[in-house]
Formats: structure tokens, C-alpha cells, sequence
């Protein structure tokens, strides 16, 4: 068929990037108390790293014009 391509399951890259990332997000406030450096840079490094998933996993194959 022309179209079998479709019905392939695409491969996991970048979605555990962005579980990784959303659970430091919300892990952090529990293991860290408000205001630490340690608790911020968990934060903004589950950021990152969902950031980086999601660019991988949604926007890194899209063509702009």
C-alpha cells in the first residue's frame, strides 16, 4: 500500500525527555525547601529537559516554508 508508512507506530525519542522533565518539575518542591538554589535549578532543569523532548519528539521533523 502507498500509505503503510502511516501505520507505523512512531518510536518513543523525546517522550521520556518530557516525562523526565515534567517529574523533576514537580519533584522538586517536595525534596527541596522553598527557596533553595538546589530546588531552582531542578526546576529549570526539568524545564530544559522537556523543552528538549518536545523540540525532538514534535517540532524537529516540521518544514517550514
Amino acid at each position: 500500500m502507498a500509505h503503510d508508512e502511516h501505520n507505523i507506530a512512531k518510536k518513543g525519542r523525546g517522550f521520556p525527555l518530557i516525562i523526565f522533565g515534567a517529574f523533576l518539575f514537580v519533584i522538586a518542591p517536595i525534596l527541596f525547601k522553598a527557596g533553595s538554589v538546589e530546588g531552582f535549578l531542578t526546576i529549570i532543569f526539568g524545564f530544559i529537559i522537556g523543552g528538549i523532548g518536545f523540540y525532538v519528539r514534535f517540532l524537529r521533523k516540521k518544514k517550514i516554508p
